[in-house]
């Protein structure tokens, strides 16, 4: 029987690495033997990516193009992608990168991990068989010292904590998609992550590369903001959670 699931992505400025990226989505939907892809694109994207989306889309019914102007952030982004899966009805919904900075062949992996009972699947770089490559120290330091304080602050029992590459059962989504978060970058990450801490979830060793250098100081400030938020609330005895 095949299985019921979505890949949600968010792309901008994508051109170079569009069509191995997709080949690669391919690739793993021919194996597990089913499978959609919804593309979420907005006016942060400067490039044709948008036209690309559109052609892969009316040669394959696989793929989605979802064209979103209204996206203040990359949050929303994510957000956009979500509402759209779950409204598809689809079991299964898993979001990851673009441009080849999460491998599609992990895909298969996460489907696993969801089929065998876990609510969520988080990608893990820093587990044994994880890695990260083509990084620059300062990302690379920003990942590891944001899990470290998450685990630290907020008490969340994770490898990795900052991973972008991470899969929920649709009851999961429908939980936080009705709750209001506070991040603004990909700091939603580990916010999420918090909030469902109670949920059954598991890690899987990904591979990770991070073509791009540097990350904002605004990211910083907002990631920083939102971390010590929760840490206040949970020092109180109020630590929010989503249930």
């Amino acid at each position: 029987m095949s299985i019921n699931f979505a890949v949600i992505t968010p792309l901008a400025n994508e051109s170079n690495d569009f069509t191995p990226f997709t080949e690669a989505v391919i690739a793993a939907f021919d194996l597990v033997g089913s499978g959609c892809c919804y593309f979420v694109v907005d006016t942060v994207s400067k490039d044709n990516t948008l036209e690309l989306c559109q052609a892969l889309s009316a040669r394959d019914a696989r793929f989605i193009t979802v064209w979103a102007p209204e996206n203040r952030n990359v949050v929303q982004a994510y957000m956009v992608g979500y509402k759209t899966a779950l409204a598809a009805g689809h079991d299964f919904i898993i979001e990851m990168d673009a441009g080849l900075s999460h491998d599609p062949a992990a895909l298969p992996l996460f489907l696993n991990a969801l089929t065998a009972g876990n609510e969520c699947a988080y990608g893990c770089r820093f587990m044994k068989g994880g890695s990260i490559t083509d990084s620059s120290s300062t990302r690379s330091l920003l990942s590891r010292s944001g899990t470290l304080l998450a685990r630290l602050l907020l008490g969340l029992r994770l490898q990795d904590a900052t991973s972008g590459f991470q899969g929920f059962h649709r009851s999961i989504v429908e939980k936080f998609l009705g709750y209001s978060l506070l991040s603004k970058a990909h700091f939603f990450h580990v916010e999420l992550r918090y909030l469902l801490r109670s949920k059954r979830f598991v890690e899987i060793p990904i591979h990770y590369r991070a073509p791009s250098p540097s990350v904002s100081s605004k990211v910083v400030s907002n990631s920083l903001g939102v971390l010590m938020h929760y840490f206040s609330l949970r020092l109180k005895g109020k630590a929010p959670e989503i249930r």
